[in-house]
């Protein structure tokens, strides 16, 4: 039988007596970059942070390699899943590789020392993300671009099977937003890294991921391929817009074609 990496079962989670997640069911397929898609406020990130036992199903479980996740110690999951977060604002001045350094916490004891093992682990990840000449500034000095290749090293650092990336691109220019995907989907392949994307973002989604999930008023409303999801009538339905699946005919590369506010 075949285990998928993270599956949700009927999950539900609560907030102020508020629904946030009612009933979700989700099976994510190894090696995949699978899109989670929804408008503000549908609980996307909510999920997210389910996904990794940043937060506790109020019903339901999140199963990691078939086993439910909150049996499993959370510096055990650490090891597992790793996250690049929404935002990357950091007030301490760290260095570069001090930060990505943080990502062999999961598997140390308090103050032991970097071991050889760690060193190399740490090199690999500044040069698979390009921060070897960056390696020695300090993060507050960094811009949005370049800290958030930083929080991408200190995820593989964490040498995870599975990596979590919430809203990756909110806060960055649009050539940095392309940057920092292109890296992500670059890695994933080489590495063989399962993803996990949490966007509003359409086009993004449909540019990177294979398959996606959409949320719709607290719901799994469907599951599937760019084709079986992406549709018309979904969009409109989930995001209020006229749009359309297509072909980018510049790069070849399928993109969602916003048209306007729906009219219905």
């Amino acid at each position: 039988m075949v285990v998928n990496p993270l599956e949700v079962k009927d999950l539900k989670y609560t907030y102020s007596k508020q629904i946030v997640l009612d009933g979700v069911d989700l099976k994510i397929e190894e090696g995949e970059i699978l899109g989670i898609l929804g408008p503000n406020g549908c609980g996307k990130t909510t999920l997210l942070r389910n996904l990794n036992k940043n937060l506790s199903p109020d019903g339901g479980c999140v199963l990691l390699d078939g086993s439910d996740l909150e049996q499993i110690p959370k510096k055990e999951v650490a090891q597992s899943i790793a996250v690049v977060p929404q935002t990357n604002e950091i007030s301490f001045s760290f260095t570069v590789r001090d930060i990505i350094a943080m990502g062999r916490m999961p598997f140390k004891k308090v103050m032991d020392p970097e071991t050889r093992d760690d060193i190399e682990l740490i090199d690999q990840a500044i040069e698979a993300t390009g921060l070897q000449n960056l390696q020695d500034r300090r993060i507050n000095t960094m811009s949005g671009g370049e800290r958030q290749r930083v929080m991408i090293a200190r995820a593989l650092v964490q040498t995870p099977k599975i990596l979590l990336m919430d809203e990756p691109t909110l806060h960055l220019d649009i050539n940095t937003q392309f940057e920092a995907l292109d890296l992500v989907s670059k890695l994933a392949r080489e590495k063989g890294l399962t993803v996990v994307i949490v966007s509003h973002d359409l086009p993004m989604v449909a540019r990177y991921c294979d398959r996606v999930a959409m949320i719709h008023d607290h719901k799994m409303m469907c599951v599937g391929t760019l084709q079986e999801v992406l549709t018309p009538e979904n969009m409109r339905t989930v995001f209020k817009v006229d749009a359309e699946l297509g072909i980018d005919s510049k790069t070849g590369k399928q993109t969602v074609f916003l048209h306007g506010v729906s009219s219905d």
